[in-house]
Order: structure tokens, then sequence, then C-alpha cells
């Protein structure tokens, strides 16, 4: 099994991607609240039903509020005790090899900015509410915790575009995509599916072909990140995730 969490750092101590803004959270605008409340209410009252209890555990241990925009700093001082995890403020966008190296020290790339009201279901860039309310829950569980930071390990350490195109699609198909198998149903734990109503629905209904997970299948299959994903792939559990990260970090002479 993943190992143990290291030493949790001090929240007060978690620094900013290098070159990103800080979160000045007093600066969050009442719209910036109320969208963020709007978004909270419209995708719990699925989720309490569809997403797998990891993320549902998580999302209570880390604090998230209904009606406002997370602090980082709260977010953190509840998360890193836990599991070693921060959440850190990111501008965008940060190029593969940098995000990975993130991930292998417990530090999440966050953006910070909220999407407009025009925007609410569909945005082509990550947000607060994409970053902290889709991915940040499921890093408070000691399991899923450890697995993210060996994938960004094995990830950091590709040298070349097959190596990285790989790990690409076996973080697509997890970690924002994946699926898995609890309390007799099929359920969401991959950010993109927690944070969109849309792709949730399309993730669980008839139009999206759900495979049983494999890592060939995986590693095999291409994405479009700009539209509903055709192909989705189901764990049995997170155990299954474990094997299969170590086996690709193996099969693709990844040493970390």
């Amino acid at each position: 099994m993943p190992s143990a969490a290291p030493p949790a750092p001090s929240p007060a101590s978690v620094a900013p991607v290098p070159s990103a803004p800080r979160q000045d959270w007093a600066a969050y605008t009442a719209e910036e609240h109320a969208v963020w409340a709007l978004l909270y209410a419209r995708r719990l009252a699925t989720l309490e039903h569809t997403a797998s209890q990891v993320f549902l555990d998580g999302a209570a241990a880390i604090g998230l509020r209904p009606d406002r925009v997370p602090d980082l700093a709260d977010v953190n001082a509840r998360l890193a005790p836990m599991t070693g995890w921060a959440a850190v403020p990111t501008g965008g966008f940060l190029p593969a090899a940098a995000f990975f190296a993130s991930l292998a020290a417990r530090r999440f790339p966050t953006t910070v900015t909220v999407r407009p009201r025009a925007q609410l279901d569909y945005l082509p860039e990550p947000d607060i509410f994409h970053d902290v309310f889709g991915h940040v829950p499921l890093h408070a569980d000691p399991v899923f915790a450890a697995l993210l930071q060996r994938v960004g390990a094995l990830a950091a350490a590709a040298e070349t575009a097959e190596q990285t195109a790989a790990m690409a699609r076996l973080f697509w198909f997890t970690v924002e995509f994946g699926l898995v198998r609890e309390r007799g149903a099929v359920r969401v734990y991959g950010s993109g599916l927690i944070s969109s109503h849309a792709d949730a629905a399309h993730a669980l209904g008839p139009a999206c072909d759900r495979r049983p997970f494999t890592l060939d299948a995986v590693l095999a299959q291409p994405f479009a990140i700009d539209r509903l994903q055709d192909v989705l792939f189901v764990l049995d559990d997170f155990g299954q995730l474990h094997e299969a990260v170590e086996r690709a970090g193996g099969r693709l002479g990844l040493a970390a």
C-alpha cells in the first residue's frame, strides 16, 4: 500500500508556486462568493448520491463552506496535519514538469480566480471551484494522497515525450475523470466530474462508454480536453489504481 504521509508542514510556511500570485481572500467580491455558493449547492445536491465517499468525507474534513470562496490558509490548516498536502496559489496552467514536480512535493497548484456567472457550466481553464472543490477534498485521504504524490514523482521523472504522454493519460483518466465502484454503484471521484454537472451527468449516463479500468486500455486511450469524454474507466477500488501506478512507472522506465 502507499506509504504514510510525511510530517506536515506549517500552513503558515506554505509558499505559492514560483511566479504565482498569492491569494488575497479579502479581495473576493460578493458576486464571486455568490457564484461559489451557487456552484457548491448545485453540485453537492447531486454528489451526495453519486460521488465517492472519499470525496464526501474529504470535503467535510477540509472545512469547505457552502457560502463563500475558501481561504487556502484555512484549508491548509486542516489538510496539512492529515496528509502533508497543501493547496498553493498559481496563476493558471503550469508546464507539465513544474506541475508534476509540485505534486511530488505534496503541493497542489491551485488557481485562485472564480469563474464568471456566465460560464457556470463550462470553463476552458481551471478556476478555484475546479481546483479546490474538485481536487483538494481527496487530498485529505491518506491512501489517495500518497497515490497522487507517487503519480507526481513518476511523471516528474519523465524524460521523453512518450513517457510524459503516458503519464498524462493515466492522470487524465483517474485524477481528472476517474470513476470507481463503491457501495454497489459507479461513482465519480475525478475532479472534472466532481466540479462539473454536465461532465458528471454524461459520465454516468447512457452516452458514455464506461470500461473496466486496465492500465493497457488507459495508456492506449487518447483524450480531448475541450469536450465531453466519450470513454471513461471504472476502478474496482483505489488499491487497483495503486497497482497500476507502480506498473506504469516500471513499464515506462521511470525511477522516482
